[in-house]
Order: structure tokens, then sequence, then C-alpha cells
């Protein structure tokens, strides 16, 4: 399952707003990738990974999942990358 996303948060795929994506795809069983820019997909899993791809705000990801639960982690992912930051 693949779906592209526009990240909302200000800060992009840093600090906060990343330690949450990563806290969300580790609560799910299923393979989860994120990808930016055309770049080679990372573990979406992997704090240092979701950093290093550099995504600000504005910019599309693509998410992937494939597992059991694959539907519901890119709803959940979606949802993170999508809620501007409080």
């Amino acid at each position: 399952m693949e779906r592209t996303v526009t990240v909302v948060p200000e800060d992009g795929l840093h600090a906060r707003p990343a330690s949450k994506f990563v806290e969300t795809a580790n609560e799910y069983d299923s393979e989860i990738t994120v990808a930016a820019n055309g770049d080679e997909p990372v573990n979406a899993a992997s704090m240092l990974a979701v950093t290093g791809l550099g995504v600000k705000s504005g910019e599309d990801v693509v998410l992937t999942a494939e597992g059991p639960d694959e539907e519901a982690a890119i709803e959940a992912l979606e949802d993170v990358l999508t809620t501007p930051e409080e």
C-alpha cells in the first residue's frame, strides 16, 4: 500500500514531528518506509533515517506499508504528517 502525503508541520520532519512519526511507525507490525523527493525509501521506524531525509513543510513524501496492519499504519502516519504542530 502506498500513499503520497504533503507534510504540514512547520518544522517538516524534524525534531518533535519526526519523533511522533517514528513513534507511530513503531506501533505497527507492517514494514513501513518513507521517501522524499524521489530519493530511496528509508525505514519509517528509524529516527536517524527519517530526520536524514531533510523533509520541509509543504514537501511531499511517499509512505509505503506492507503487512497485516498496513492500512491502519498509513492512516495513522498520514494523520501525523498532516496535523499542524500545536
